[in-house]
């Protein structure tokens, strides 16, 4: 089983077997990444893989000098219970 992390054009997409399994989007605006949505397929649910797109998300933030806007329920979510984003929060 092969499993990649890959940025598209709006998020990054969590890639297995060559198959799209979950991904995390946003839209930017200015030096704002609006996390728009995160979406985990069933099967993968429940293993922190929400976890690994949000963390690469914000690691993809921090190297580039965003901040990160929570819309999407998820992220407000992991925001509001976790201070490892507390840098990047818009």
């Amino acid at each position: 089983m092969k499993i990649t992390l890959m940025k598209s054009k709006d998020g990054f997409e969590y890639i297995e077997d060559g198959d799209s399994k979950a991904r995390i989007i946003w839209s930017q605006e200015g030096n704002t990444m609006v996390m728009n949505g995160t979406h985990v397929s069933e099967e993968l649910r429940g293993q922190g893989v929400g976890k690994k797109l949000l963390d690469e998300a914000a690691a993809y933030a921090r190297e580039n000098g965003y901040k990160m806007k929570a819309v999407c329920p998820y992220v407000a979510d992991s925001f509001e219970k976790s201070s490892d984003y507390n840098d990047v929060k818009a």
